[in-house]
């Protein structure tokens, strides 16, 4: 039998063990633990709508007023561009920090594993996200 390993740990595992490891641990995935941006919320309200998508783009729009965020998401490659700027604070495994957004700020990400951030600015804040399919 082939055997399957995982990259990080340099652990090889045997295919046939899988079915006995894997009830006892749980491995997350992006797509299966984690709300994308825009299924994401704030407090069971929606943040962002879709203005397009295709089979080669989806464009949505995120508006987080003063007070709201972006429950914990997952992000595919993307690129952002603030229509409105504002401070937030973003809490990913990389930490908590705090930004300032300029107006007509834009940024490139080969993707997110996770996010949550919340506007603790006194202006809403607006992204323009593109998602190449």
């Amino acid at each position: 039998m082939r055997a399957k390993h995982a990259p990080k740990q340099g652990v090889l595992i045997p295919s046939r063990w899988l079915s006995s490891i894997c009830p006892l641990v749980t491995i997350p995935t992006l797509a299966e633990e984690l709300p994308d941006p825009v299924a994401a919320g704030w407090q069971g309200e929606t943040v962002c709508e879709v203005l397009r998508e295709d089979g080669e783009l989806r464009i949505f729009r995120c508006t987080f007023p003063p007070g709201v965020g972006h429950e914990r998401h997952f992000h595919p490659r993307h690129f952002g561009y603030a229509l409105s700027g504002g401070k937030m604070r973003i809490t990913s495994d990389n930490g908590t920090r705090e930004v300032t957004l300029k107006t007509g700020s834009y940024f490139f990400n080969e993707g997110i594993a996770w996010h949550e951030v919340l506007n603790i600015g006194d202006t809403t804040v607006s992204y323009l996200m593109i998602e190449p399919k």
